[in-house]
């Protein structure tokens, strides 16, 4: 490695990670009640170990939802059919879900200000929840999300496709990829350096058979070819050995991985996790509306990197704090960025959840390799962009 270069790593996990599925199933138990009835309130956690799942959690909704069938058909999908491998969907399931606080619904469904006579629509509902939110958006990939993060998301689908598609028939659902990228001296991605595969297999398949598939039909089907060269470090299984997997080999929880949700370590993350929460709770959609405006700042060119920190109160639309941080790659102060950004995008609950469209039963597209620089979903539009290029005209004289 060059003299000033430097190294970042981050990781990913397949959607049978036995966090992921506790994820997968929060995700589809908050999609169920949305579906038939939007204004749901919903915090659903699962836990997951040897034959058994729990769901528990605050949901108070007018729907009428068979969570027992939501938390087996999931697990079927995912692809834990086979009874003999100590987690199937014919798991035991143990539901403790019960409805939400009133403590806490007191506070979305009438905010501070609504309290004292605000009768905008948007100072309707308070936040769900005390915390702060990071967003962020960087120009290393065609997504504006950073390269570490994005080609271990890559191996990680590629997984999972090559398993489902039934190309590579030994495969099992549980995985993990990291992928560590050099940078050099101006912080531009040169090269990968290392790639870590550990994935899940039938106990019929040689490690170096192993070796050689995930190799040639994922690793090098995922990155391209111009940031592989003769001194990258490939890693497959480094155990030797992965038969026992899923909740069987090691217990999942809902929110454990919230940096593979998120930016892979690339910024701040603020704590709260996303699965199963309803939009209300700020945590999950203040954190998608962070990545908006973080990455409709980039695509309008006025920063190469851009992080936005957001806070709230429970109960209070308004936000606490808002900053803004460019790592000195913008084309103005960070200090007017932070005023651009107030004149054009609106961070109050309620309007984030309009703008984004957050109440429908989309989330269950969002659990598996990464809530960010995936199409299709709402907070990854730049549809601000000129919106954001009169703001700066205007405000920069």
């Amino acid at each position: 490695m060059k003299k000033n270069n430097r190294l970042f790593t981050s990781e990913s996990v397949t959607e049978g990670h036995p966090d992921k599925v506790c994820d997968s199933i929060a995700d589809a138990i908050l999609d169920a009640v949305l579906e038939q009835d939007p204004n749901s309130r919903c915090a659903a956690e699962t836990c997951a170990t040897t034959n058994t799942v729990m769901i528990m959690g605050e949901i108070t909704t007018n729907a009428k939802v068979d969570f027992e069938k939501v938390v087996r058909d999931t697990i079927k999908e995912i692809g834990y059919t086979e009874q003999d491998v100590g987690f199937d969907y014919n798991a035991e399931i143990i539901n403790k879900i019960h409805s939400q606080s009133a403590d806490i619904a007191m506070g979305v469904d009438a905010s501070t200000e609504a309290k004292a006579g605000d009768s905008s629509r948007y100072d309707a509902i308070g936040a769900g929840d005390q915390g702060m939110m990071y967003g962020y958006a960087c120009t290393e990939t065609d997504s504006l999300m950073p390269l570490p993060i994005t080609l271990a998301h890559r191996i990680t689908a590629r997984l999972t496709e090559v398993r489902k598609s039934g190309l590579v028939k030994w495969l099992k659902p549980d995985g993990k990829s990291q992928v560590t990228i050099e940078y050099d001296e101006n912080d531009n991605p040169v090269r990968v350096h290392t790639v870590v595969v550990s994935t899940q297999h039938t106990d019929n398949v040689k490690h170096d058979e192993i070796t050689k598939i995930v190799t040639e039909e994922v690793i090098k089907k995922a990155i391209p070819q111009e940031l592989l060269d003769e001194n990258t470090k490939i890693f497959v299984n480094p155990t030797g050995r992965f038969v026992i997997g899923g909740p069987n080999g090691d217990s999942g929880v809902t929110g454990r991985k919230i940096v593979v949700d998120t930016y892979g370590g690339y910024c701040p993350h603020g704590g709260g996790a996303f699965s199963g929460k309803d939009p209300t709770k700020v945590d999950r959609s203040a954190s998608y509306y962070a990545r908006y405006v973080c990455k409709n700042i980039v695509a309008s060119g006025l920063a190469k990197r851009c992080m936005l920190e957001v806070s709230y109160a429970i109960g209070v639309a308004k936000p606490i704090s808002l900053r803004i941080s460019s790592y000195g790659t913008g084309v103005c102060s960070d200090e007017l960025l932070e005023k651009i950004v107030k004149s054009v995008f609106d961070f109050r609950p309620a309007a984030i959840i309009d703008n984004l469209g957050l109440r429908a039963p989309i989330y269950r597209a969002t659990t598996n390799y990464g809530h960010f620089g995936k199409s299709g979903l709402a907070w990854e539009k730049t549809d601000k962009v000129e919106e954001v290029k009169k703001a700066y005209a205007t405000l920069n004289k």
